[in-house]
């Protein structure tokens, strides 16, 4: 798959020079929905799952990050700073962290890096307009392909025979947190394009066999792959 720069390369500078170093052990939160939102992280290792609780109280995750992205960047500049969403570590994580209050003078200070963030930021916000899109407007069927989509641009390896192997994780529950369904669900859209060939899976590794019929489904819109991710 092709590489894309998740966080401006001055950013990462900016959070080595200033940041604290945070490590977080699997399972924990590295801040939660309703928290005040004081700092903003950089991961450096491991993976970090974006949650946001609905009404009824189910869980939709919108994004899952590694190394080198930014999370609870909407605290930046914000008012009230309350965390909109939770950060949950999915295996141990390290991260870079920098107060709220210091980014924002630092940000403040340098224009050409305030202009970066901006547009990175507005980038992230087309992203999880994209992931809610999908969700609303696809039904069941087009949250999850529209997932796998996302899941092979992010984290896809295409190998000889045209493949995609997905090199992360997921349990079919985190799959129907994606997807804002049931596991059940999931369960039964998974083995019914499995018997169509369009994907494999081995425990929790999923091989895409034939990505463009799962962007036909949906009738994609081709989005550019700096829209189309899950991180």
């Amino acid at each position: 798959m092709v590489l894309i720069e998740k966080v401006p390369m001055n950013f990462q500078t900016l959070f080595e020079k200033h940041g604290l170093q945070v490590k977080v052990e699997k399972g924990n939160h590295i801040f939660q929905e309703g928290e005040n939102a004081n700092e903003l992280y950089l991961i450096l290792k491991g993976s970090v799952q974006i949650n946001k609780e609905t009404e009824n109280g189910k869980e939709l995750t919108l994004r899952i990050c590694g190394p080198n992205s930014l999370i609870g960047e909407c605290a930046v500049f914000g008012s009230p700073v309350i965390h909109t969403m939770s950060a949950k570590a999915l295996i141990n994580t390290e991260l870079l962290s920098i107060k709220k209050d210091n980014l924002e003078m630092l940000l403040t200070e340098q224009p050409t890096l305030m202009i970066e963030y901006i547009r990175w930021l507005q980038t992230e916000h087309m992203k999880t307009q994209s992931i809610l899109r999908d969700i609303v407007l696809h039904g069941k069927k087009g949250a999850l392909y529209s997932t796998l989509i996302r899941l092979a641009n992010t984290y896809g390896k295409l190998d000889d025979n045209n493949d995609i192997h997905i090199n992360i994780n997921l349990t079919n529950t985190d799959l129907a947190n994606l997807c804002s369904t049931s596991r059940e669900m999931v369960n039964r859209m998974l083995n019914d394009l499995k018997k169509q060939g369009i994907i494999s899976f081995e425990k929790s590794i999923i091989t895409i066999h034939d990505l463009d019929y799962l962007k036909k489904e949906i009738c994609c819109e081709d989005c550019p792959l700096t829209i189309c991710r899950i991180d």
